[in-house]
C-alpha cells in the first residue's frame, strides 16, 4: 500500500485531466479497472461534464527572480481549474488571488474553482503575512479543452448472482492522503483480495470516479440498472487515518449495507461512531438522492469535516497509517463476508419444534452453558425461519453471534429441517 501511495502522491488530480488517467493506470496494477473517457459537454441530469483541464506550470516570482510559490513544490498551491494567466502585479492586487487559513497559519488550503473561471494560489497564512511590497510575476500555464473528456474507472467481479454490491471511491483530489488516496488504494486492495476467492455469491462493482460529477454521470447512464440490482453499497473515503471507525448510514437507514456494517462494528470494535444519513459529504448523497434511494452508506475512520487536517496540506503521509488502511481493508472484507453468508430460511417442519436428539443435534455431553448456546441457536433459527427474517435479523433479535447462527443454519440444512429462500434473486 505504501509503495502505491508514494507513486500516486505527487500526481495532480482534478475533475478531469492527465493526472486522473495516470492515477487509474497505476491502480489498474492492483485491480482490473476498465478506464472510460466521457466527452466534455456530456449532459447528465442537471449537470454537464466540464472541459478537460490540465496544467503544466504555475508559479509566483518576486522581483529578484525567486519563485516564492510553485506548484512543483506542492500541487495544492494552485487552485484547481485555474485559468491561464501571465502578468505582473503589486502585492495588494496579488492578494486578491491568494488564499490562506488564518486559523491554521502553517498549512496550505485546498480550493477549487470548477464552474467559474478565475485563477488563484493557495499558500500558508504565515507565508502570506511575510510577503513584502514588490512587483510579482505570475505565470499559470493551464489549458481548458472542450473537446477533452472526464476519465472514470470501473472494475467488476462476477458472482453467482447478478445482484450487486457497490463499492465507490473518488480520484479527483490532488495530494491529500486521507481524503483522497486512502479511498482508491483501499478499494483496489479490497478488489484484489476478493478476486483471490472462489466465485462469490454477489457481483461486486467498484467505481473510481471524480467526486460528484462522476457519480452523477454514472447514475445518469446506469442508475436504473443500479436501482434494480444493488443490494448494498458503500462510499470508501477518509479510511486511512488511525482514528476510530465512523459509519454513516444510507438514507433508508436499515438496509443490508447498514445492518452488516453495524453488526461487524459491534463485534469487532470497542469504540466507534454511527451517524444517520445527511445530504452533504461524499457521493453517498448522489446514490441516496430521492430518485434512486440506493442502499449505500459509508464506512470511514475520521469523517470528512471532523479533523483539522481535512482539505489542507496537513492531510499528508504523516497523518495516515498504512496499518490502519490494511485493517480497513479487512473490515470491509468482514462486512462482505457477512453479506455473502446472510440468508433467509423456511422451516420445513413448522408444526411444533422438531425432535433434535434423534438427528444428533441435541448434545448429550457438554457443559450446560455450551449445550444451551447450541440449542438456542437452533431454536431461534427454526422459530424465525419464515422467509421474512434473515440471519442478521435473527442475530439482532436473539443476541446470538452471527457466526454461531451461520454454523447452526448449516447443520439444520444438512438435516433437512430448513431450506434457503433465494431472496437475492426474487
Amino acid at each position: 500500500m505504501e509503495k502505491y501511495f508514494d507513486r500516486l502522491w505527487p500526481i495532480n488530480r482534478s475533475l478531469t485531466g492527465n493526472g486522473n488517467r495516470e492515477t487509474l493506470k497505476i491502480l489498474s496494477e492492483i485491480a482490473d479497472i476498465k478506464i472510460s473517457e466521457i466527452p466534455s459537454g456530456t449532459e447528465c441530469f442537471d449537470w454537464t461534464v466540464p472541459p478537460e483541464w490540465n496544467v503544466k506550470e504555475a508559479w509566483i516570482e518576486d522581483s529578484k527572480g525567486r519563485k516564492i510559490v510553485d506548484i512543483r513544490d506542492n500541487n495544492l498551491h494552485l487552485m484547481s481549474y485555474s485559468e491561464k494567466f501571465s502578468g505582473k502585479m503589486k502585492l495588494d492586487e496579488l492578494k486578491k488571488h491568494l488564499y490562506s487559513l488564518p486559523e491554521q497559519p502553517d498549512v496550505i488550503p485546498y480550493l477549487t474553482t470548477y464552474y467559474k473561471k478565475r485563477w488563484g494560489f493557495c499558500i500558508s497564512h504565515n507565508q502570506l503575512e511575510s510577503l513584502k511590497e514588490d512587483d510579482y510575476s505570475i505565470f499559470i500555464d493551464s489549458e481548458f479543452n472542450s473537446a477533452g473528456s472526464m476519465t472514470i474507472g470501473e472494475a467488476l467481479i462476477k458472482g453467482n448472482s447478478d445482484y450487486e454490491i457497490l463499492l465507490s471511491t473518488y480520484i479527483c483530489h490532488p495530494s491529500m492522503a486521507n481524503n483522497e488516496l486512502s479511498g482508491p488504494i483501499t478499494a483496489s486492495f479490497i478488489f484484489n483480495e476478493l478476486k483471490k476467492n472462489q466465485q462469490p455469491r454477489f457481483t461486486y462493482r467498484f467505481l473510481f470516479l471524480p467526486e460528484t460529477i462522476g457519480a452523477i454521470y454514472y447514475l445518469s447512464v446506469n442508475g436504473n440498472h443500479l436501482k434494480e440490482k444493488i443490494k448494498a453499497g458503500y462510499v470508501i473515503t477518509c479510511i486511512g487515518d488511525p482514528g476510530k471507525f465512523t459509519y454513516k448510514r444510507s438514507r433508508r437507514g436499515n438496509t443490508l449495507a447498514d445492518r452488516a456494517a453495524e453488526y461487524v462494528l459491534t463485534q469487532t470494535e470497542k469504540d466507534y461512531i454511527t451517524e444517520d444519513f445527511f445530504p452533504t459529504g461524499s457521493d453517498e448523497r448522489q446514490y441516496c438522492s430521492p430518485g434512486f434511494d440506493l442502499p449505500v452508506g459509508s464506512l470511514m475512520r475520521t469523517r470528512y469535516y471532523n479533523y483539522k487536517e481535512y482539505h489542507t496540506s496537513a492531510d499528508n503521509k504523516s497523518f495516515i497509517s498504512f496499518k490502519a488502511m490494511e485493517d480497513s481493508v479487512k473490515k470491509y472484507l468482514k462486512i462482505i463476508s457477512v453479506m455473502e453468508r446472510n440468508n433467509y430460511f423456511i422451516n420445513k417442519n413448522p408444526y411444533c419444534e422438531p425432535q433434535l436428539g434423534k438427528r444428533g443435534l441435541y448434545p448429550t455431553v457438554g457443559s450446560v452453558k455450551d449445550t444451551g448456546m447450541i440449542v438456542d441457536a437452533y431454536m431461534w433459527i427454526l422459530s424465525y425461519a419464515d422467509g421474512k427474517n434473515d440471519l442478521l435479523s435473527i442475530s439482532e433479535k436473539s443476541g446470538i453471534d452471527f457466526e454461531r447462527l451461520f454454523e447452526a443454519s448449516n447443520k439444520l440444512i444438512e438435516n433437512d429441517l430448513i431450506e434457503i429462500v433465494d431472496k437475492v434473486n426474487s
